[in-house]
């Protein structure tokens, strides 16, 4: 099943050969494993998801900085936040980040993919994409027009009562938004409660909803900590993968296809290092040009977030739990006994969509509410009692890059966002901060405000906004577009993700999105695997 069973190198021969077992690649395995007829080898360069955390939906506060599952990237310094670089957490792990993220379902908003469509993306789609949407998910609250009722990946309403998320709601609609009870159905706009992919209290990976039930099959084959060298070439043909194993070199060749699901940073440093990318940049790291590819690496956007601490007057944030040594082990009992408590929440309990510019045909902000504060995620939370709301600009037009650095593949690559970079940009962060203002002085919020912690009262003209835009903006971890799907020069795989200009070789992650999608990126990344694995079978035949 895994390294500790390792193939005999004569065995290393697969229909297909899935790099990555994130939330994508899990998805792959399962799906192209199930007829018994194809031979799978999944790779993945980190660990089994044996970490406890893992599993425990607050946990992914304990695995921000756990560089045994986690890529730790770092951008370059940006020059719209200060020059300051930007921690970039990835997940190194089974089930990638869908292992150490926030554990929000969110799909974005229909828009998104019509504009895919328009791009000339045919059969991207809402319509089209709706069916996978419905076919991956196991709604608790049953199926419907948009809603699958008995996929594999669960989705669930949160388990923790907590009257500070419910008043932020209330104070949006006394804000003048509409309530939304479901942010993925006919409309997102609007306040109310995320959905998490969760079952039971417990969280529920793509590792532990795709890959885990398929782990049986005799065709399936996972090997882990197997970090991916390059991507082998006959021609202009992907034949194989060699890798690193416990400091061995092995090589899988693929008799039909090599699907790259790294995600949106190591998917292209994969395809830069195996020789595909601009070429100027190969030939400078000693790599022979495959397909100079100047879009390999172009295009990388990003989510920023900027947060609004509050100082609660009421002992009855997440802060008070965890610095009081009797109410946390009283939490954590509550949690081992019921699977349900604090230990449930995720990275937003609560949340708010709305437009900065009524001019806007659908919400150019998403807030994420939650009921504790920090300075930095991963770290100490505040010794006050403290929530915190942060504004997330949905659809940046700033756009980076990705590069690699040397031909070491163990050496992490070059990022660089640009947050803030256009004016638009510049502006959506300005106008929402000013909106969840109000929000956060609305009547139902006063009996649990004391006052502003960060920004402050000092912080009101448009310039000081933007300076604390720039002195404490980072990202809310959605990269995506490195590997873009399209028709122009610069596009890297066509609209069946196939790689331009190279046989036998497709990248199936957030990495051929267009652009960004208006919300969080887990939910469309499963989507587009459970897209890619119809295509690639239908291919196949």
């Amino acid at each position: 099943m895994d390294g500790s069973t390792a193939l005999r190198e004569a065995e290393l021969e697969f229909d297909y050969v899935v790099v990555g077992a994130g939330s994508a690649g899990c998805v792959l395995a399962n799906r192209l494993s199930s007829d018994g007829r194809h031979k799978v080898l999944l790779l993945e360069a980190g660990p089994k998801d044996t970490n406890i955390w893992i599993h425990v939906p607050l946990g992914y506060g304990k695995l921000f900085k756990e560089k045994t599952v986690n890529w730790m990237y770092q951008t370059e310094p940006e020059p719209g936040l200060d020059g300051r670089s930007v921690f970039q957490p990835r997940g190194k792990v089974l089930g990638g980040s869908s292992s150490i993220n926030g554990l929000l379902y969110v799909r974005g908003q229909h828009e998104d993919y019509d504009r895919w469509r328009q791009r000339g993306n045919v059969g991207w789609g809402h319509d089209d994409v709706l069916p996978y949407f419905k076919r991956a998910e196991n709604q608790s609250r049953g199926a419907d027009d948009f809603h699958g009722g008995d996929g594999p990946l669960p989705v669930s309403d949160w388990r923790h009562e907590d009257p500070l998320s419910e008043a932020f709601v209330k104070a949006a609609v006394e804000a003048g938004l509409p309530f939304n009870a479901d942010f993925n159905g006919a409309s997102q706009e609007g306040a109310g409660f995320f959905q998490t992919t969760t079952r039971r209290g417990r969280r529920a990976s793509s590792a532990v909803s795709y890959l885990r039930p398929a782990l049986g099959r005799s065709n399936l084959h996972v090997e882990t900590d197997a970090l991916a060298q390059r991507i082998l070439f006959e021609g202009r043909r992907a034949s194989g993968v060699t890798f690193s194993q416990r400091g061995r070199m092995r090589t899988a060749r693929a008799r039909k296809e090599i699907l790259v699901s790294s995600g949106a940073y190591n998917s292209p440093q994969l395809l830069q290092l195996s020789g595909v990318g601009p070429g100027e940049l190969l030939r400078q790291h000693g790599i022979d040009v495959v397909l100079d590819a100047p879009g390999v690496g172009s295009d990388l956007q990003d989510h920023l977030q900027v947060r609004i601490v509050m100082r609660c007057s009421q002992r009855i944030t997440l802060n008070d739990i965890v610095n009081h040594p009797v109410r946390r082990v009283l939490a954590g009992a509550r949690y081992a006994a019921f699977r349900k408590g604090p230990l449930t929440i995720a990275a937003g309990t609560a949340g708010v969509f709305f437009k900065t510019d009524p001019r806007l045909a659908s919400p150019d902000i998403q807030i994420h509410f939650i009921p504790f504060s920090t300075d930095k995620m991963g770290e100490k939370l505040h010794t006050f009692s403290g929530f915190t709301a942060s504004v997330c600009q949905l659809r940046p037009e700033s756009r980076g890059s990705l590069r690699i650095r040397s031909a070491d593949p163990a050496a992490p690559p070059e990022i660089r966002i640009n947050y803030l970079a256009s004016e638009t940009d510049r502006r959506a962060n300005i106008d929402g901060l000013r909106i969840l203002r109000k929000i956060l002085a609305a009547p139902a919020l006063k009996p649990y405000v004391s006052d502003e912690a960060y920004p402050g009262s000092k912080v009101v003209s448009d310039d000081d906004i933007l300076a604390y835009c720039r002195q404490t903006g980072s990202t809310i971890y959605h990269p995506t577009s490195t590997c873009r799907m399209g028709t122009d020069a610069l596009a890297v795989v066509d609209q069946r993700l196939r790689v331009r200009g190279i046989d036998g070789l497709r990248v199936v992650d957030a990495s051929i999105m267009p652009d960004l999608v208006s919300g969080n990126t887990n939910a469309p990344v499963i989507m587009i695997a459970e897209k890619a694995s119809d295509m690639i079978l239908q291919d196949a035949r």
